[in-house]
């Protein structure tokens, strides 16, 4: 049974990682209390459904809260009993913040700065919160990593993303807060966000519509499956950071700090050309896609490619999903969510 005495505090609960975040600690025996505010962004029915699959599991409880809801989220710290704290919910999307700015400064700078206030206020041990690959900006070293500085983004959204790790950091040096922050790469796989390349895929092909692909098919991703990714969540978050004794203030390493602060890559490093994760889709689907080529995507990169040295270093852990087994699986969970033409929508939950 779940151990009620130390729960996980989960924001974005009934989001795409964090609902399988949760199943992973749920099923590690650790009791969960998962918050989100079911935001219309896109359909809150997917949002429900995965609440309800996580509600019949034992140890989780829900709370339908907003972040920025600074008074709610103080009262859900003071009576959570929560001592650590995985912090998922935002406001995603880069093309969505070229049309809808002002929800990224709500989700993504208030609500983060109410989830610090409520870490500093209540104690919390280790706040491990999402990141984004979307830092690198104009970035072109390859493989990114850690160690560079990231200083130069391409969309709101990656800005928040930094400005999160920057807010973060003056908390762990002000109040040594233990936090740290997880840069995803390109994640995919079942229950994924309907705004997400695989998904707006796999609806259009079934649909026998035409795909639209960015830079010609010529993107390059570290796709990354999000059971990999939720493995590294729940072992990051056993391991609060410590202070870097030998951290050089004459370098400022952007990894690390004499903080109890770090930063990590979490991608399958393994960057695939966006045209042959099509072509994986098409082989699972048996069908061919129309496809219409389009220019690069304003705010977009060519080429995404996570150096994960350091999280492997750190809490041994690895991606172990190849590309053609995760679009397999989130194939699989497609059709048995809405149907095997992908035309009847589900309204709770795998048939």
């Amino acid at each position: 049974m779940p151990d009620p005495v130390q729960p996980v505090l989960v924001t974005g609960a009934a989001g795409f990682i964090g609902y399988h975040v949760c199943r992973a600690l749920l099923g590690r025996g650790t009791a969960v209390v998962g918050i989100d505010n079911l935001s219309p962004y896109y359909d809150p029915a997917l949002k429900r459904a995965r609440v309800a699959q996580l509600a019949a599991l034992p140890g989780f409880t829900f709370r339908e809260l907003d972040i920025a809801d600074r008074p709610g989220m103080a009262a859900e710290f003071a009576h959570s009993g929560c001592r650590r704290v995985v912090h998922l919910a935002a406001q995603a999307g880069v093309r969505h913040s070229l049309t809808d700015p002002h929800s990224y400064v709500d989700a993504n700078l208030v609500g983060f700065m109410n989830i610090l206030e409520g870490s500093r206020q209540h104690g919390i041990t280790h706040l491990v919160y999402a990141s984004s690959s979307s830092v690198y900006g104009l970035s072109t070293a390859l493989p990114f990593s850690v160690h560079d500085h990231v200083d130069h983004p391409l969309s709101l959204y990656a800005a928040t993303k930094k400005a999160n790790e920057l807010m973060a950091h003056s908390y762990s040096h002000l109040y040594q807060l233990p936090a740290t922050g997880l840069r995803f790469f390109s994640v995919y796989g079942p229950w994924g966000r309907p705004d997400m390349a695989l998904f707006k895929f796999t609806r259009a092909i079934l649909a026998g519509e035409p795909i639209e692909v960015y830079n010609h098919g010529r993107m390059v991703r570290d796709f990354t499956y999000v059971d990999d990714i939720a493995e590294a969540v729940v072992r990051v978050l056993a391991r609060p950071p410590a202070a870097d004794p030998g951290w050089d203030t004459a370098r400022c390493d952007p990894a690390s700090s004499s903080a109890p602060w770090r930063v990590y890559n979490v991608g399958n490093h393994q960057p695939v050309e966006l045209n042959a994760y099509i072509a994986a889709l098409e082989h699972e689907l048996g069908r061919r896609a129309e496809l219409t080529m389009l220019p690069m995507q304003l705010g977009d990169v060519p080429v995404s490619s996570a150096d994960v040295s350091d999280l492997v270093r750190d809490i041994g852990w690895c991606p172990a999903t190849p590309i053609a087994t995760g679009v397999a699986r989130f194939v699989a969970w497609y059709r048995s969510y809405y149907g095997r033409d992908g035309l009847a929508h589900g309204a709770g939950g795998p048939r």
